[in-house]
Order: structure tokens, then C-alpha cells, then sequence
């Protein structure tokens, strides 16, 4: 039986002709080659697997081709062809510089340029992955290669040009190979399928060419390992089964589910997704990617940036079709942001399944303004002080900021505190707006919950951002009136005594609340001082619960709530050694006489 090669050896070029994906540099080199000006040393550099070292074995073959044909290649007939198709050409040496690359390795290459060729006119010397050889190989290497004799050619491979020292570049003609393109990957593979009596779908085809990545010697590879799990019949499935690829019809699926705002189908696909092995950042990654190709599906003019099979080709469009513009910009934004945030993220599933959610919430965003665009009053969830208007209604307070009702019970707006004090460092923190509130008595029943929208929620990027005040909300059943009722300092702590000892399981908060009182100040604003900033988050955590009370027991709606950390605590958060000592020296004097008679140092 004969030895098997694999396809990367058996189908390597031997001809420029042959060469796939690299046109524009092999006509550079015919072209030099027929009119006879040829540099003395070349650097051939790009990914892995596009044809460098190959490029570089046809050019020396060619070069020295006794009778080379009118469109610049070898004639494969001649006694220099020959030698080399067979392997014993002594016109050509190759050296692997990952593994010779000291200077006595490089003195050696030197002391063989020197021979001149036995048969035809040059002699050339190919080196791979040239920017694995030493400072000092590459110093001992300058002059050879700046001045070499007129029969010595040189062609220096790497995949790394930047690692190459720039007095070695500076001495060469550089070419640079690019990536290969899908379509001359799975063009190539058609042939390569026809020769060795492989059927194979160009869906499966298209596959093997994107998992190559540009590099064809890869392409071939994953070729023969498909040939030999399928036995000859390449189809698409088997291709994403082998190759553990995640199939386009599950991106399909979960844009379906994102387009119906579906959740629990969406986290139900990614978990069967997660079942199957798949990791949760190739997940996203192709989300991300799928979104990007309805993207450019969307017009006739980008559909040439979509490298894929006719037929899922189709379906891209048609799915394209049905997706807006802003939902496609906003869901690539929160795909790749998930991307970013997924190494650093310590529950990776549930940062999927949050970014899904997201996604969900897109498509409600679309439908509410498809309501406004038909004439239909749009509930929203302002992040400022609003007030309840109805469509074509006037605003009733023409000269004070507009404030939105609120039923009791429910919780307040957010919006950011006005942070204007001067006394310590004041800490921002999001407190409830102002807003009115009915007081009820404790026989009054319970208010009836409101079912909102579902498209009325706030993502958590929302919070706290001020929103358009002209926008119009749903006006609430019964007109509700602001309440002003002037309170003093003394009342003010009273209630807020009154509430921390009314508080039963937030231990934190409620010492929080006895060490830290309030103080009134102008409009109805109090704040309070805290001592670190544990006690400034568990107010701030708590403040919309708080202020509900506070204004429901002084019966006014305008109360508002600073918090700050109070300067001399914040200096003094950590000591030095020597600090240390000065605070214990003050509190017992006679540790200072103990270091004096005992000589102590601090460290």
C-alpha cells in the first residue's frame, strides 16, 4: 500500500500559478524574474499557512530554470527543475532559524555562501522564521546580507516582522502576504474534494474555510480530518459536529426569541447551547458575529462583506429584513461589551443570560416607539422630576419644576442628589425626586398594585440618567395634589428615631441610623453625617424606603436627603507606624519615656 500524504503536503504549489489567494505578489515576482531584476534579499512575512515558504521554494526554483516559459514559470523538464522536484538540488538551502540560531549556525551559512553553484546562476539560501534568530546572529548576519556575492540569493521567512531588527529589514525587499480569502479557500478545496473523489457540500466547505482562519495549510488540514470522520461524504452537519462549531440555526433561534422580546425562550436556548460543551465566550463572540452579518445583510451594497453559502445566505437576508438598523447597533454594542466584561465576570452564565435579557428589552423599545409613531400615549420611566400629562394637557406649574404622582406604597423615582456642600467630601448617591405622596391613615386599605407595561422597566444602565421632560406618561386615576407641611430639626429626628427602631432585620442601618442623626437644612433638604462609607451605601441602599416614611409621617412631599462622609474621619482611615505611635504616645505618655530607655526604633 502506498505511503498517505496528507492534502497540505500532496497539494502544495509547485508552480506561481498554483499559488491561491496570493496574485498580486507572485505577478510582482514573475514579473522580476522576466525582466531580470532581482534583489538580493527578500522578506517574505504573514499569518501561518498562506504560501511564504512555498512562494519562496517556486521563486528559487524558477530563477534557476534553464528554460523557463514565456509567462515566467519553470519548465519542470530541465536538469535544475528536476534536481529540485527530487529533493537533491544543491542550489537551494533551507534553515529553520527556531532551531539554528546562533552565531556559529549563521557563520556556517556564511562560509557556504561563499561556493558558487554547480548548475544554473544562483544559489539561494531560505530562512524560516528568521525573527527566532539571536541579537547576536542577526549582527554577525548584517554584512553577508547587505553585500552578499553576486550568485547568493537570500529569502528570510517569518510570521513575526516586528520581532525582525530594523537593520535587517532595511536590507530587504519586503512582501507582505495577506490572509486568504473564503472564497478561494472553498474554491480550492472544490478542487482539492474533485481530485481525491470526496462529495462535499459548499455549506461544509464554507465552514472549514472560516474555522482555517486565512490559512489554507489549516484548511487542508481540518479537510482530511472531516474526509476521515465522514468517509467521504462531507456534509454540514457532520462538519459542525466534528469540528464542535455551533450551528447557525441556533443564532437564528435566539434572534427570534430576541425580536419577540421572548426571554424564557432565549436563556432556555443558550442553557441547551451550554449543554453541548459549547463556551459561553465563543457563544457571545458568534452572537456578537451573527448580528454583524444581518447588519450587512441589510444592504446590497455591504452583502459582499458576508462570506457564507447561498442558501444560508437567503436566510440572512430574509431574517435581516425583519431586524431595524437601531436594534442590530444596539445589540452588537451589548454583545461585544459582554465580550469585554466575560473574563473578569465571576458568574459567567448569568452575564449571558443578563446580556439576553438586555437583548429581549430591545425589541419592547421598538414597539413603544411604533405606539408613539400611531398616535398612542407612551408610559416611560422618567429619571428626573416629571409631571403626569396627558397627550395635548399644559404643564399645571408653569414657573416650578414639573413633579410626578406617586400612589403610596410605590417607589419613588430615582435621580442623582444635589451634591452642594462644602463642609467634608460629599459622596454621590441616587435619592428618590421629589414627589407626591397622599398620607393615609392606618386604617386606610391597601392601594391596588399597578400592572405596568412590560415595557415600562429601566435597564441598569438607565438609572439615575435624566430623561426629556416632554415626554408624556399615563395619567394616574385620581388627581393627587403636593402636600407642605413646615417641620423642625426636632420633629425630623424624633420620626427618625421612630424609624430605626422600627427596623428589625437591617442591624447595619438601623446603628447606622442611632449614630447618625440628621440635620435640617434649607428647602426641606436635611443631611447626614456618616463616619465610612459602609454607612454611606446602606442609607443610600435604604433611602427610598426611608424617605416614604419620613414623608408620610411629616406630611411633606419635598423632604430630601444628603449624605456625605465626614473629613476628619476620611484623613485618618489609615495610619503609619509613626502615626500609630503619636496616637498612643497621646493617650499614655509614658510609652515614650519606655522607648527612650530602651533605645526602641520604629520600623
Amino acid at each position: 500500500m502506498d505511503n498517505y500524504i496528507v492534502s497540505a503536503r500532496k497539494y502544495r504549489p509547485s508552480t506561481f500559478r498554483s499559488v491561491v489567494g496570493q496574485k498580486s505578489l507572485t505577478t510582482t515576482l514573475k514579473n522580476a524574474i522576466q525582466s531580470n531584476k532581482l534583489a538580493h534579499a527578500y522578506l517574505f512575512c504573514g499569518p501561518r499557512g498562506v504560501g511564504k515558504t512555498s512562494c519562496a521554494r517556486i521563486f528559487a526554483k524558477t530563477i534557476n530554470c534553464l528554460t523557463p516559459t514565456a509567462d515566467g514559470e519553470a519548465c519542470n523538464e530541465c536538469e535544475s527543475c528536476q534536481a529540485f522536484n527530487e529533493q537533491r538540488s544543491y542550489n537551494i538551502h533551507e534553515l529553520d532559524a527556531a532551531s539554528n540560531n546562533s552565531v556559529d549556525d549563521i557563520r556556517s551559512l556564511i562560509d557556504q555562501v561563499r561556493i558558487p553553484p554547480a548548475i544554473g546562476k544562483y544559489k539561494v539560501f531560505i530562512i524560516d522564521e528568521v525573527h527566532m534568530l539571536s541579537s547576536a546572529a542577526f549582527n554577525a548576519f548584517l554584512k553577508t546580507l547587505e553585500e552578499p556575492p553576486h550568485h547568493a540569493l537570500f529569502i528570510l521567512a517569518t510570521t513575526e516582522k516586528h520581532k525582525v531588527l530594523p537593520t535587517i529589514l532595511s536590507r530587504c525587499q519586503i512582501y507582505d502576504f495577506s490572509r486568504i480569502s473564503i472564497a478561494d479557500m472553498v474554491e480550492h478545496l472544490e478542487y482539492v474534494a474533485s481530485r481525491e473523489n470526496v462529495t462535499a457540500e459548499p455549506e461544509a466547505l464554507n465552514v472549514i474555510a472560516q474555522k482555517a482562519d486565512g490559512g489554507m495549510r489549516d484548511a487542508l488540514s481540518i479537510f482530511d480530518q472531516v474526509v476521515s470522520f465522514t468517509n467521504g461524504n462531507i456534509t454540514y452537519q457532520a462538519v459542525i459536529d466534528n469540528l464542535n462549531v455551533l450551528d447557525y440555526e441556533y443564532y437564528f433561534r435566539l434572534t427570534d426569541s430576541i425580536l419577540a422580546g421572548n426571554v424564557r425562550s432565549s436563556i432556555l436556548t443558550l442553557n441547551e447551547i451550554l449543554s453541548k460543551g459549547f463556551d459561553g465566550q465563543n457563544i457571545i463572540t458568534g452572537l456578537a458575529a451573527h448580528f454583524r452579518d444581518l447588519l450587512v445583510c441589510k444592504d446590497e451594497a455591504t452583502l459582499i462583506l458576508f462570506e457564507v453559502g447561498a442558501s444560508i445566505r437567503e436566510r440572512y437576508k430574509e431574517m435581516a429584513k425583519r431586524c431595524p438598523d437601531q436594534l442590530l447597533f444596539k445589540a452588537i454594542e451589548l454583545a461585544n461589551t459582554c465580550d469585554l466584561n466575560y473574563r473578569a465576570s465571576r458568574n459567567k452564565r448569568l452575564l449571558l443570560e443578563l446580556t439576553l435579557i438586555q437583548l429581549c428589552q430591545l425589541s419592547n423599545a421598538g414597539q413603544a416607539v411604533d405606539d408613539k409613531k400611531k398616535g398612542l400615549i407612551e408610559p416611560i420611566a422618567s429619571g428626573s422630576p416629571g409631571q403626569a400629562v396627558s397627550q395635548g394637557a399644559q404643564p399645571v406649574n408653569q414657573g416650578q419644576p414639573a413633579r410626578q404622582p406617586v400612589q403610596p406604597g410605590q417607589p419613588y423615582p430615582q435621580q442623582p442628589v444635589n451634591q452642594g456642600n462644602d463642609n467634608g467630601r460629599v459622596i454621590a448617591t441616587n435619592m428618590p425626586s421629589s414627589a407626591t405622596v397622599i398620607p393615609q391613615s392606618p386604617s386606610a386599605a391597601p392601594p391596588k398594585k399597578v400592572n405596568r407595561p412590560p415595557h415600562l422597566g429601566t435597564s441598569l444602565k438607565e438609572i439615575g440618567v435624566e430623561k426629556p421632560k416632554n415626554q408624556t406618561v399615563q395619567q394616574n386615576t385620581q388627581a393627587v395634589q403636593e402636600v407642605v407641611t413646615p417641620f423642625g430639626e426636632d420633629e425630623l429626628v424624633r420620626v427618625w428615631d421612630a424609624y430605626a427602631a422600627s427596623i428589625d432585620k437591617k442591624v447595619y442601618l438601623k446603628n447606622t441610623m442611632i449614630n447618625c442623626k440628621p440635620v435640617l437644612q434649607e428647602n426641606y433638604f436635611f443631611e447626614v453625617g456618616v463616619h465610612n462609607p459602609g454607612q454611606q451605601d446602606e442609607l443610600s441602599n435604604g433611602c427610598v424606603d426611608l424617605l416614604n416614611y419620613l414623608r408620610v409621617q411629616l406630611k411633606n412631599t419635598r423632604i430630601q436627603m444628603r449624605v456625605r462622609i465626614i473629613e476628619a474621619n476620611e484623613k485618618h482611615l489609615a495610619y503609619t507606624s509613626t502615626e500609630k505611635f503619636e496616637h498612643l504616645l497621646s493617650v499614655n505618655p509614658v510609652l515614650g519615656k519606655l522607648k527612650d530607655e530602651f533605645n526602641l526604633t520604629l520600623d
